[in-house]
């Protein structure tokens, strides 16, 4: 039977998130229930909630930073038994045949990957809810399991933040003297940072906020570049071999491709809207320069993320919040005033309303 949930919702763009109960499918023979313990709160969630992206389906229950625990397996699951800590990110389900998933791409699926919450169920047509809430239905193939050598709390936002950051800068296969600059010290800048040390990379900092530079160095940044200052700035010029770019308003890329030497990338991951202003076309054709962009990452990689981060001691820095103080955390998440990441314990659901 149906199971009905607790959790908070969006009834509108205009209205604060707010108990709601709904119900989530019955679980089908490949299906994980998961007892929701933490969810990390991503900056989309607020673009989400509020219609930025001219998209929302309501009522929303948004959250695809998920940990907790196996309390019940379909008949066709082996992976994953009760008791065990996983993880849902972004994604719940895909067409599993076409190219892209067949590459463990399922984030760029053809036909559209079913997103944890607002999406659609790609089997039942029903709207997908997500991790602010106290249990979640997953088809198997997208939970990961998370290493008792992780903090759960901790883990949560690698769901989103951390494979964001992750999956580029594998993809351009950044190593041992690659040369590095991440742009915005937040969610997804601040596990770049430790990402891109861990792996070896010469790493640089690029921000507006002069007082940024010691809390930078603690995460792995090796230098400092204040990008509001001209001469930093044409110091800089031609240093860097790829570009992290985590920024999730439009913002001015000229600047930063200058610094780029000859076939260097800048790689967008936080910003969705269109460029503004435009690119000048001589900074990417006098030194055959580079504009890409990646968007989250597939299940196969992220589980080597989460893999990799057990074994080198990586987590996000976070901080708690019940779930009664979302929308003070939101409004907060607007002014930059967290570091890093929000993380709602989903036990204060059962706190009186």
């Amino acid at each position: 039977m149906a199971l009905t949930i607790q959790g908070y919702a969006a009834q509108s763009a205009t209205t604060p998130l707010a108990p709601h109960r709904f119900e989530r499918r019955d679980p089908r023979p490949d299906d994980v229930v998961i007892d929701i313990l933490y969810c990390g709160v991503c900056h989309s969630d607020i673009h989400q909630a509020r219609n930025e992206w001219h998209n929302s389906i309501y009522p929303m229950v948004p959250g695809h930073e998920i940990i907790g625990r196996v309390s019940a397996v379909g008949a066709q699951v082996s992976k994953f038994k009760v008791g065990d800590m996983v993880g849902v990110g972004c994604m719940v389900d895909s067409c599993q045949h076409c190219g892209a998933c067949h590459a463990g791409l399922e984030q760029y699926c053809v036909e559209g990957a079913t997103w944890t919450y607002n999406g659609m169920d790609r089997r039942d047509g029903l709207p997908t809810f997500g991790g602010y809430s106290e249990r979640i239905v997953s088809s198997d193939k997208f939970v990961v399991s998370i290493s008792d050598k992780l903090d759960p709390k901790a883990a949560a936002p690698l769901l989103c933040a951390g494979i964001t950051t992750w999956s580029p800068l594998r993809h351009w296969k950044i190593g041992q003297g690659s040369r590095v600059a991440i742009v915005g010290l937040g969610g997804l800048g601040h596990m770049g940072l430790k990402f891109a040390k861990a792996m070896g990379a010469d790493v640089t900092l690029f921000t507006r906020t002069p007082d940024k530079e010691a809390e930078a160095r603690r995460l792995g940044a090796d230098h400092v570049v204040l990008s509001t200052d001209p001469a930093q700035m044409k110091a800089v010029s031609r240093a860097f071999d790829f570009i992290l770019d985590t920024v999730p308003s439009p913002h001015d890329l000229n600047p930063y491709l200058e610094t780029l030497d000859i076939d260097g990338t800048l790689c967008l991951v936080g910003l969705l809207e269109p460029i503004e202003p435009a690119v000048a076309a001589h900074n990417v054709v006098l030194g055959r320069r580079s504009i890409a962009g990646s968007g989250i990452g597939g299940i196969a990689e992220t589980q080597e993320m989460l893999d990799y981060c057990a074994e080198h001691g990586i987590v996000s820095d976070i901080e708690m919040i019940d779930i009664q103080d979302i929308n003070k955390a939101y409004e907060r998440m607007l002014k930059s005033d967290v570091r890093y990441r929000f993380v709602i314990d989903l036990a204060s659901l059962k706190k009186a309303a």
